[in-house]
């Protein structure tokens, strides 16, 4: 067994945490938008949001890589900006992060946004609150337990995704090489022992993540 390094836990819970902050500030309007909207072909935007569930992962991310690399619509656009593609890089990363985990925010805040009493609502209106007022003043507030979840799950299932990040992002260390990644080339290259560390602590990761969605939404039951 070869020393395991930390390195790829340190960025995958880096990629976790800003793809769980950008998608935060992305789901609440999309959620706002789809639960109040009665906009006709909504739900053409809620099947295009829940598209990644049902996608393989290997799928979404061959089209991400084409649309990532030097010739592709970002990736060329990236590059004029940064310097390089976004393939294989990390901003890679991030921006296949934030499609493939994008339902596992935006669906518990759709669902919160839905439960919230709307006589609560009225009633800041009636109170001459703006729309703006009442979703900081008085949805969001009473939507906590669904705010919890979706951070959470958005959180968990970014840092243990491996398809779409291995097309998109290669194996590059420092760089793209998450701990899903350094699983599979300990697999590969028969190390278990190493394999069963990268594994057991992402399990301990994902477990105690998931915990902290039950204990935090039965503090916030009524």
């Amino acid at each position: 067994m070869e020393s395991i390094d930390f390195n790829p836990f340190f960025l995958s819970l880096k990629l976790g945490f800003v793809t769980t902050v950008l998608l935060f500030f992305i789901g609440i309007p999309l959620g706002y938008f789809i639960a109040y909207s009665k906009v006709r072909f909504k739900s053409v935007f809620e099947a295009l949001i829940a598209l990644p569930l049902v996608l393989p992962p290997t799928v979404l991310g061959f089209y991400l890589l084409l649309l990532f690399n030097k010739r592709g619509l970002l990736g060329s656009l990236w590059e004029k900006i940064s310097g390089h593609q976004l393939a294989f890089h990390f901003e890679g990363l991030v921006a296949a992060s934030l499609i493939f985990s994008l339902p596992f925010m935006v669906h518990p805040l759709i669902s919160g946004f839905k439960s919230v009493d709307r006589s609560l609502i009225e009633a800041s209106y009636t109170l001459g609150k703006t729309k703006l007022q009442t979703l900081f003043r008085v949805i969001l507030p009473n939507m906590k337990p669904s705010i919890i979840t979706g951070i959470v799950l958005t959180f968990a299932h970014t840092i243990g995704e491996f398809g779409v990040v291995l097309i998109v992002g290669g194996n590059i260390e420092g760089e793209t090489k998450v701990v899903s990644i350094a699983i599979y080339d300990a697999v590969e290259s028969l190390d278990y022992a190493s394999a069963h560390i990268y594994s057991a602590i992402l399990i301990a990761i994902s477990f105690f993540t998931l915990l902290t969605v039950y204990i935090l939404n039965k503090r916030f039951e009524v």
